[in-house]
């Protein structure tokens, strides 16, 4: 017979792979949009007032983040990858504010915070430090 800790568990394992998923196809996507300089993303990342070349950056440290968040083990560096997704997404979402850009630009870079928080919250104790 299956505990309550135990369906807890199952249940907190799958939000977490469900959300983990969505971030990493999110991530992954928008990295891939700036990593092939689309001409909106590259018109929208200057009008926030950054470097087009600061598209590549991120764009590559978004990939190492998912392969971090995905990967088994190395609990410090799945930290690290959250704690990325959370400034460069909070940061997107504090630029389009600061640039008075309209609601659709923000919902994606809020979007992808939200996924970051659910996900490093219901991740299991094997992927956590300590």
């Amino acid at each position: 017979m299956e505990t309550q800790s135990n369906k807890s568990e199952k249940r907190n394992k799958i939000i977490y792979w469900i959300f983990t998923l969505w971030l990493a196809l999110g991530m992954v996507s928008t990295a891939a949009v700036q990593l092939l300089k689309n001409k909106d993303e590259v018109e929208n990342f200057t009008s926030l007032g950054y470097p087009a070349y600061l598209m590549t950056i991120i764009g590559v440290w978004k990939i190492l983040g998912v392969i971090a968040v995905l990967i088994p083990k190395y609990p410090l560096l799945k930290e690290w990858a959250y704690a990325g997704f959370f400034f460069v997404m909070s940061g997107a979402i504090i630029s389009h504010l600061a640039s008075d850009h309209n609601s659709s630009k923000i919902f994606a870079s809020l979007l992808l915070l939200v996924l970051t928080l659910i996900s490093y919250y219901f991740r299991p104790a094997d992927r956590k430090v300590g």
